[in-house]
């Protein structure tokens, strides 16, 4: 494995890297303490002095007037701890925050939108119009609605061209399409799928650039300059010089003057009466600092190598396990009660049960050889002594026959109904039915062959109960217990079949009188291909497999089966199954 993926190295890569930010954060949370005195000392943060240029010429390119400006003002003070003050040009007060204070005698900056400084706000072009300052050309929600629809109608085209766009929105409301690629890229993808429609201007913005283009018209014409157009770039369309951008800026802001707040005088102090102390860090303290920052990685390394370690062992035993073969089925030790101790008992548990099923496959291959070979070796027998002469193909022969083929018939549907029961596929068909007309018909159906065995018979039925059940699968698992009973139980015994009401459950019972199973096979009892006879001799008869199939046909109704046997007394097979209380039997079944 490669050591980027090794779990003991990305481990220890990343306690190094927290180790590291931790040390670094101390490091830097004393350095920025002990340094406060300098930071004092300096004036006023220069990000703070940023953030509160770039809140107040946000707030005059949104608001005619600073009327409102206070609760801005508040607020930049309690995240900056400034005290800032907004004045006329000829300094008089307009608002500040908190209570008034002596004014230093520079202003820290001019608020004003028309004119912002590039160097405090990189967003603003050279000519010093804040973005933000929209007035006019401020689409109203129609207008904007629209054009998202048409945004909405453009990206399919872009994404069935193989190209993505970032939707953004101009501080005026109107919404474009970024696309990530050079220059000619961009033009053959807006050229493909019209992406021009979105500049055409709106209602709002036509009425806007038309007094724009009146205005730089009127400064042209003055300076005998060449007519040009604006568009909603505001760079000029045509024979463009310094002249004529300068007409154009002085149109702008002539447009934007009425929608902006006055330029205002910007006064940033500090809190009266605040001061931080002074210190600075010695080299012995430097020294200490280093030392103890690497003592504290040293020891995040070695912790961390040390559990790494205890944690890759046993999940190394786990992976070499799982890779060899999986007929040696083999186990890991469990040394731990974490989360890998338990994956590597859950490990042992998957090994153990894949060794059971393993091993039931193998066996139940075998026992379908073993019971397919016997009638086909004596259908082949037969077929040969005929072929050779050596039997006559009378009534007889062909009778023996069809027993065999139909035995081999019975063995394939039986092991149809278990794969069907196995993949979830066995179908029932249930209907509300009365027990007593089915039980006794299935009695019927093997009274026949009881008393050929000399085996009596006999049904007992208590009250009527109903259940809805499938009628056909109902009577093959009832005849399944009931010719089970009759080729165990010796001539002269008896067998009989039981029904009564338990609670919400009604209980068929199939008892006999006959050899009984011994304690120990009880819980084989309704395993495939199993049979108390271990000869495996056919002079009892069955498959193996009818008890088995009671089984999936008893679950399939939602109910149980279960067996109680004392060895030559008495053995009893109960079926379970939920009583229907609402349901109305037909009168027939």
């Amino acid at each position: 494995m490669p050591l980027r993926r090794s779990l003991l190295v990305r481990l220890l890569a990343a306690s190094i890297l927290i180790a590291v930010c931790s040390v670094a954060a101390t490091a830097w949370l004393a350095a920025r303490t002990t340094t406060s005195a300098i930071q004092q000392e300096q004036g006023q943060v220069l990000a703070d002095d940023a953030r509160i240029y770039d809140t107040l010429i946000g707030y005059a390119a949104g608001h005619p007037d600073w009327s409102a400006v206070t609760p801005t003002l508040n607020r930049l003070t309690e995240r900056t701890g400034r005290h800032i003050t907004l004045t006329t040009q000829g300094r008089r007060p307009i608002a500040a925050s908190g209570s008034a204070a002596a004014l230093p005698t520079r202003a820290s900056a001019l608020v004003d939108p028309l004119r912002a400084d590039p160097a405090l706000l990189p967003g603003v072009k050279a000519d010093g119009i804040d973005p933000r300052a929209v007035g006019p050309y401020r689409l109203p929600r129609a207008e904007r609605q629209e054009l998202l629809d048409l945004v909405g109608t453009l990206q399919p085209c872009l994404r069935n061209i193989g190209s993505t766009a970032r939707v953004t929105e101009t501080p005026s409301g109107r919404p474009s399409l970024v696309i990530t690629a050079d220059t000619e890229l961009r033009r053959k993808i807006s050229e493909a799928c019209a992406l021009y429609t979105l500049d055409s201007p709106t209602p709002t913005e036509k009425r806007a650039l038309d007094r724009l283009n009146a205005l730089v018209g009127d400064c042209v014409k003055r300076q005998h300059l060449a007519p040009v157009t604006i568009g909603l770039g505001f760079t000029p369309v045509g024979v463009g010089n310094e002249a004529v951008q300068r007409c154009v800026d002085t149109a702008r802001r002539e447009q934007l003057a009425r929608h902006v707040a006055p330029p205002a005088l910007l006064f940033v102090t500090a809190p009266a009466g605040s001061a931080a102390p002074g210190f600075d860090l010695s080299r012995a303290g430097t020294v200490r600092v280093a030392g103890v920052a690497a003592l504290v990685l040293l020891l995040t390394v070695a912790v961390t190598v040390t559990v790494g370690t205890r944690l890759v062992r046993p999940l190394r035993a786990l992976t070499d396990a799982a890779r060899r073969p999986s007929q040696q089925h083999l186990r890991v030790p469990v040394t731990t009660d974490d989360e890998i101790g338990r994956l590597a008992a859950a490990f042992n548990d998957l090994a153990e049960r894949r060794e059971r099923v393993e091993g039931r496959r193998k066996a139940m291959v075998s026992d379908v050889a073993h019971e397919l070979r016997t009638p086909l070796s004596t259908i082949r027998s037969w077929l040969e002594a005929a072929q050779d002469g050596l039997a006559a193909s009378d009534e007889a022969f062909v009778a023996s026959l069809l027993e065999e083929a139909l035995l081999l018939q019975h063995i394939v549907d039986d092991l149809q109904d278990l794969a069907q029961a196995d993949v979830g596929r066995l179908r029932l068909h249930p209907e509300p039915l009365r027990l007593p007309e089915l039980l006794d018909q299935v009695a019927a159906a093997h009274r026949g062959r009881a008393e050929t065995a000399g085996v009596t018979l006999t049904t007992r039925i208590e009250g009527t109960p109903i259940l809805n059940a499938d009628p056909a699968r109902l009577r093959q698992t009832v005849g399944n217990l009931l010719s089970n009973a009759i080729r165990h139980t010796p001539p002269g015994g008896a067998v009989t079949l039981r029904c009564r009401r338990a609670d919400d459950q009604v209980l068929i019972e199939v008892a006999d009188t006959g050899t009984g199973i011994a304690a120990d096979d009880l819980p084989r009892v309704f395993d495939r291909f199993w049979r108390a006879d271990k000869s495996r001799s056919r002079q009892t008869g069955g498959s193996g497999l009818g008890l088995a199939i009671v089984r999936q046909l008893a679950e399939a109704h939602g109910g149980t089966v279960s067996v109680t046997s004392t060895p030559d007394t008495e053995t009893v097979f109960t079926l379970r199954l939920p009583h229907t209380r609402d349901a109305e039997a037909p009168d027939t079944v």
